[in-house]
């Protein structure tokens, strides 16, 4: 019997395209260059199976007509906003993800993004690198202290716990959030945290607001400007979640004007397009999205993948099916 015809869109790690290798016939990206839509929908018509990440689109119109041979899209990630889920189900195309390995890397980053725009990092390391610092002096980038105060976390999920524990245990910070969703007081206050009503009332308390919510239309735009307005005055925004949650237009007017006093980001709404007016501010730390970006949390993604998928073409439900 014939293995199933696999098609990977980018490279992965090592060890996860040897597994594929050996179980699927399976087609690699050698080059790594990122797949247009006429590739992708060339693709659909000629694989049993397509495993794309978050920066390939698969809107709608690539599942158009009767020709399509894809049978499951094994996604490389967490979110899965940049395939259009209703087109996919319509087709009777199993879509899955890769929950629950990239908590931890991903709450790192938020943090690591939360002390560098505090603390002025990104504007202190392109001083030093372009040969411009003048000495220690104490009026020199003053930064502000982390210890003590307010974290605000949209979305308290796996990695919105994560990042409150971080937050409260490692730096003393008092943690409030927000979740559609009532979270039990008791499970809340083991990462030291407490929910609020709305997300108003968690912008209007936080020194630091931090996102964790899905993508997709119904969080689209979520942070837009009435919201930055709702914030402190010398608050920051970070964003680890998608780059759709937050209205990017917005967020750099609040920054111009400054309406919140900075950004750290890891992920934006066309990536890997980075506005302009963004890239020249200094009030901001940016990242090409690292979130998962660890030896260890890509391979455990990468084999997420593989067990997925495998279970689909040996008859059983597969971990991780979104559709």
């Amino acid at each position: 019997m014939s293995k199933p015809r696999i098609l990977v869109t980018r490279r992965w790690p090592a060890s996860v395209e040897a597994a594929l290798s050996q179980a699927f016939d399976a087609t690699l990206n050698e080059g790594d260059v990122a797949l247009d839509a006429s590739q992708l929908r060339e693709a659909l018509l000629s694989y049993d199976a397509v495993l794309p990440t978050v920066s390939d689109r698969l809107p709608a119109a690539l599942f158009e007509g009767d020709a399509v041979r894809s049978k499951i899209l094994g996604n490389f990630g967490v979110g899965f906003n940049h395939i259009d889920i209703a087109a996919a189900k319509s087709k009777g195309i199993v879509v899955t993800n890769t929950p629950g390995v990239l908590t931890d890397c991903t709450a790192d980053i938020a943090m690591l993004l939360l002390i560098s725009i505090a603390r002025r990092g990104g504007e202190g390391e392109r001083e030093v690198r372009a040969g411009a610092w003048a000495g220690w002096r104490p009026t020199h980038l003053v930064g502000t202290k982390v210890t003590g105060k307010t974290v605000g976390i949209i979305g308290f999920g796996r990695i919105g716990k994560a990042f409150a524990q971080r937050c409260h245990f490692g730096f003393g910070m008092d943690v409030v959030f927000y979740n559609r969703s009532l979270v039990d007081p008791a499970e809340a206050a083991r990462y030291g945290a407490r929910q609020l009503p709305t997300v108003e009332d968690v912008l209007g308390a936080a020194d630091f607001v931090s996102l964790h919510c899905p993508g997709g239309a119904e969080n689209r735009h979520l942070m837009n400007a009435a919201r930055f307005a709702t914030m402190k005055p010398g608050a920051f925004l970070i964003n680890t979640a998608r780059g759709d949650v937050v209205d990017e237009a917005a967020l750099i007017s609040a920054l111009e004007q400054g309406t919140i006093r900075g950004a750290g980001l890891d992920v934006y709404e066309a990536e890997p397009h980075v506005p302009e007016r963004l890239r020249a501010l200094d009030n901001v730390v940016l990242l090409p999205h690292l979130g998962s970006a660890t030896e260890e949390t890509r391979t455990a993604m990468g084999m997420k993948v593989v067990d997925n998928i495998t279970a689909f073409f040996a008859g059983r439900e597969p971990p991780d099916r979104v559709v």
